[in-house]
């Protein structure tokens, strides 16, 4: 199957990337052409997300103290950032998410990453498009990092919806996850201690280290483990992955290392611009669409 607008056919296949509105992406291309969704839309917090980067050098005179009481000097490289404000965030997202089944295979998965403020809208929302029997699982991703409100539960959580194209005949591949830990092992035996368990709704995965090689500086950037994790079990070597709300390129990164094909969408030319520089050597084409803020029109393109 191919679409001869976004160039999706299997054999011989560009990843692409677009900076762009998605919704006319979405539209160009193919029915049943995607196996794997994953996307990661704004939150609707109200505000700006935004990430400073900063780098510290040796310094007599800094501002910072280190290990063994060496000084460093802070230097401010830039900043990215996007607004995360709607004023109707579920009409914003019905008609991509109305799109986002039409083209996904007949096997096809879809992972819809949020949070506490507007999960629960967005499974009705979801549960009207798809049905409810499509409806697999919600994954809670718990994590430990960040500022403590003490006026109530510190939320340090994500919500991330499963839905499937058709329930009786989806891709799950369950001994191709990753094993994690038994909590008491002693209970289980040394057999099934050793080797693990497949992990459940509940996935504890520490976020993107602020000082590790992952780091891109881009806000809201997703581990690579909980995408590993995704794609390994909901689609197979060759498939094709698809994430328009891509922001840094996580799932590029990810569908790259384990075999799959992907196309990624964002209309934020600061997203589309770490993708550029993390994507380089994947063969990825990128294509600008034409029009102000990434609207779809005239388009430039060009290979990384």
């Amino acid at each position: 199957m191919r679409s001869a607008e976004c160039g999706v056919n299997r054999e011989g296949l560009k990843n692409r990337v677009y900076l762009s509105d998605n919704l006319p992406i979405l539209q160009r291309l193919a029915a049943g052409s995607v196996h794997l969704i994953y996307v990661d839309p704004p939150f609707n917090t109200g505000g700006r997300q935004s990430r400073l980067q900063l780098k510290t050098v040796r310094s007599e005179t800094g501002d910072r103290v280190g290990f063994g009481g060496r000084r460093y000097r802070t230097i401010r490289l830039g900043s990215r950032a996007f607004a995360d404000r709607f004023e109707d965030y579920i009409a914003f997202l019905r008609p991509r998410m109305v799109e986002a089944r039409r083209v996904l295979a007949p096997a096809g998965s879809i992972y819809v990453h949020l949070n506490y403020r507007e999960v629960h809208y967005a499974k009705v929302m979801l549960d009207e498009i798809f049905g409810r029997e499509c409806f697999l699982n919600e994954i809670i991703w718990a994590y430990d990092y960040g500022a403590r409100t003490r006026r109530r539960w510190p939320a340090k959580h994500d919500n991330i919806l499963f839905y499937v194209k058709d329930p009786e005949r989806f891709t799950f591949n369950a001994d191709a996850v990753d094993r994690i830990p038994y909590m008491a092992p002693g209970l289980v035996g040394e057999e099934k201690a050793r080797r693990g368990k497949l992990p459940t709704d509940t996935w504890w995965h520490t976020i993107v280290s602020p000082t590790g090689k992952e780091k891109t500086g881009y806000p809201t950037q997703k581990p690579l483990g909980i995408l590993r994790r995704m794609i390994l079990a909901s689609s197979n070597p060759g498939d094709l992955v698809l994430d328009f709300f891509a922001g840094s390129g996580t799932a590029a990164v990810a569908a790259h290392e384990l075999g799959r094909r992907f196309i990624l969408v964002d209309n934020n030319p600061q997203a589309f611009e770490v993708m550029r520089k993390r994507l380089k050597g994947m063969n990825v084409r990128f294509i600008r669409a034409g029009g102000r803020g990434g609207r779809a029109g005239r388009r430039r393109s060009y290979h990384g």
